[in-house]
C-alpha cells in the first residue's frame, strides 16, 4: 500500500457539504489538542499536510485526505470548553451526521492522551462507536512524555478506566516525536481495509 501519494481533498464545516462516500474511510477522533494532525502527518511521512495547531478547538471542519485506495478523515476535536454553544451544536450535528449517513467507514482511530485518564468524552465516543458497530482502535498519544514506569502504570490504568470496553480493544501507544507506534497504526489501517 502506498502511503506516500496523498492529497488534501476537502474540508467541510456543515453536514450538507459532505460529499458521497465513494472510497473506504479511516477516521481519526479525539479531544482537541490530542495530536490527530501530528499522527496523520507521521503515518503519511509528511511534515504538514495536516495542519497542527497550538490552539485547542481550532479544527472545526471534517478534513479529507485522499490516498489511492482510501481516504483519511480528520474529525473535529471535542471537549474544549471555550467553544461557543452554537459551534458545539454544529459540531455535534456534523459528527453524528458523518457517522450515521451510511459512509464506508472501515475504522475509527480514537486518540487519547496517554498521560491522562480517559475523559467522559473519550468513553462516550467509544460507547457510540461500539453501539453503532463501527470498528475502532485506540491510539494513546504522547507516550514519549512518560518514563517507563509511568508508561506501564498508565497502560494498566487505562484498561481499567475503559471497563467492559477495555477487554478486546486494540491499543497502540504512539509518539509523533519519536515515531513510536506509527508502523502499528499503518498495519491496523491496512488490516481494516482488507476486511
Amino acid at each position: 500500500m502506498n502511503w506516500n501519494k496523498v492529497d488534501f481533498e476537502a474540508a467541510f464545516g456543515t453536514l450538507d457539504q459532505l460529499t458521497e462516500s465513494d472510497l473506504p474511510e479511516i477516521c481519526f477522533s479525539g479531544r482537541s489538542n490530542v495530536g490527530k494532525s501530528s499522527l496523520i502527518n507521521k503515518i503519511l511521512n509528511r511534515k504538514s499536510i495536516a495542519r497542527v495547531s497550538s490552539t485547542p478547538g481550532k479544527t472545526v471542519t471534517i478534513n479529507f485526505y485522499r490516498l489511492s485506495e482510501f481516504r483519511l478523515v480528520d474529525l473535529p476535536g471535542y471537549g474544549y470548553a471555550k467553544v461557543a454553544d452554537r459551534d458545539r451544536e454544529r459540531w455535534a450535528e456534523l459528527m453524528e451526521g458523518y457517522f450515521r449517513t451510511g459512509r464506508n467507514i472501515k475504522l475509527c482511530l480514537q486518540l487519547i492522551d496517554m498521560r491522562h485518564p480517559a475523559t467522559e468524552f473519550d468513553i462516550s465516543m467509544l460507547e457510540f462507536l461500539s453501539h453503532f458497530e463501527i470498528p475502532y482502535a485506540v491510539v494513546l498519544t504522547k507516550c514519549d512524555k512518560l518514563n517507563k514506569a509511568e508508561f506501564n502504570n498508565r497502560l494498566a490504568a487505562f484498561k481499567k478506566e475503559l471497563g467492559d470496553l477495555g477487554d478486546e480493544i486494540s491499543i497502540i501507544p504512539f509518539s509523533a516525536l519519536k515515531g513510536t507506534g506509527a508502523d502499528n497504526v499503518r498495519k491496523t489501517v491496512e488490516l481494516a481495509l482488507s476486511k
